[in-house]
């Protein structure tokens, strides 16, 4: 077997248009997620799995990440663990950006990871799958949740299409989780210069004959939080369902945080949260709603099913048909 892998790549840089407005002043993976950003979660599942060194590719409102994760001269530091940035003024797509960010990812294995998905599942399985079988790729597949368009032979783990791309083929679907593992060979097959999702470079792959991989993983929880409603159902999921997360302290979930202003005579029902920072006044009434730090909640405002950021509130309709897609074992 191969010596652990140590690297990842953090896809930081999407413009998060679903979830707008939330993302209007920062990247969809720095939104809160009760008292914590949506990226350290995926920092936090990664640590767990020996990974040291992150890249995280940058481009809408690449401040915030200065602001809220420390990032100065294109560096900052999580956990003890180095985090390098590489910023796109042009979006460049997971392929265009892996390609990007190649001097700093190095010569050897490495993880992929999607910035905006919450999820807890063992990577240990992933990694060890790769190393074993010497592929390209391997994917981090589920059999539920959200759409399946991955087919995969789970008999030799080997991906049969993509997005329909190659056609004809019989066997089942999976979901992509947007967490996968590259040897460095797939840096010759990524067109340089060009703006290309990884999908095509890997269906190119399979054509030349070239197997790529995917782990098909049951356990644990996946959480899509492509829009509003998705991201007010995690919260409600998080609350109701009690998953604790494995790389996570039993504690790190605080609906009310340290440094909350809040109000005696405010009532907060639900699953509402109020982060350190911000402020709830006098008979405010409070359920559903997930409060910034930084934001104000004027005394007697009465609010359901909303987020209250520094700029304001945003409405959100936790039944629609459009939230995002998540998957419990």
């Amino acid at each position: 077997m191969s010596k652990n892998i140590k690297t990842a790549f953090v896809l930081g840089a999407g413009l998060g248009t679903r979830l707008r407005p939330l993302t209007d002043e920062r990247p969809k993976p720095l939104v809160p997620i009760f008292n914590r950003l949506l990226i350290t979660f995926a920092l936090d599942h990664l640590i767990a799995a020996g990974i040291t060194r992150f890249v995280v590719n940058t481009h809408h409102r690449p401040e915030a990440y200065s602001r809220l994760l420390g990032e100065e001269s294109g560096q900052a530091e999580y956990r003890g663990c180095s985090i390098s940035f590489r910023h796109e003024p042009h979006l460049l797509e997971t392929g265009g950006g892996i390609l990007n960010a190649r001097d700093l990812i190095g010569d050897e294995p490495f993880m992929v990871y999607n910035g905006d998905v919450l999820a807890d599942f063992p990577l240990q399985t992933l990694l060890s799958s790769h190393q074993r079988s010497g592929r390209i790729a391997t994917l981090a597949l589920r059999g539920s949740g959200g759409e399946r368009r991955i087919q995969c032979n789970p008999t030799t783990g080997c991906i049969t299409d993509m997005r329909g791309l190659i056609g004809g083929r019989s066997e089942p679907a999976f979901l992509f989780t947007g967490v996968s593992v590259f040897s460095p060979e797939i840096f010759q097959f990524i067109p340089p210069h060009e703006k290309i999702s990884i999908i095509p470079v890997l269906v190119d792959l399979m054509r030349r004959g070239m197997p790529v991989g995917g782990e098909v993983i049951k356990e644990g929880v996946w959480f899509d939080i492509g829009n509003l409603p998705a991201y007010m159902e995690v919260h409600q999921a998080l609350t109701v369902g009690g998953h604790q997360f494995s790389y996570l302290p039993p504690d790190w979930l605080e609906p009310i945080q340290i440094g909350a202003r809040v109000d005696e005579e405010a009532v907060i029902t639900g699953w509402s949260s109020v982060a350190a920072g911000a402020e709830v006044e006098k008979f405010a009434r409070l359920e559903n709603v997930i409060v910034w730090p930084g934001a104000k909640v004027n005394a007697g405002l009465a609010l359901k099913n909303s987020i209250v950021t520094p700029s304001g509130v945003c409405q959100s309709d936790c039944g629609s048909p459009d939230a995002g897609a998540h998957s419990f074992p």
